[in-house]
């Protein structure tokens, strides 16, 4: 049985800030918290090569609620 459907969704990215010594990544709650406010929920993350996350990848509907 094929589950058809048409929900559309719009994408943001966060870059993790980094602490003085761009080594160790500053805590995003406060801009994740932002973006969860407006409807942002977290879905993905995207690493460096050799390990740590580089992006956040939030998404929401752009349906009407």
């Amino acid at each position: 049985m094929s589950h058809h459907t048409d929900d559309h969704w719009e994408y943001e990215t966060l870059r993790v800030p980094r602490g003085e010594t761009k080594k160790e990544s500053a805590d995003p709650k406060v801009e994740i918290n932002e973006l969860a406010a407006e409807g942002w929920r977290l879905v993905e993350t995207v690493d460096y090569t050799g390990g740590g996350t580089k992006f956040l990848i939030f998404e929401r509907s752009t349906e009407p609620q």
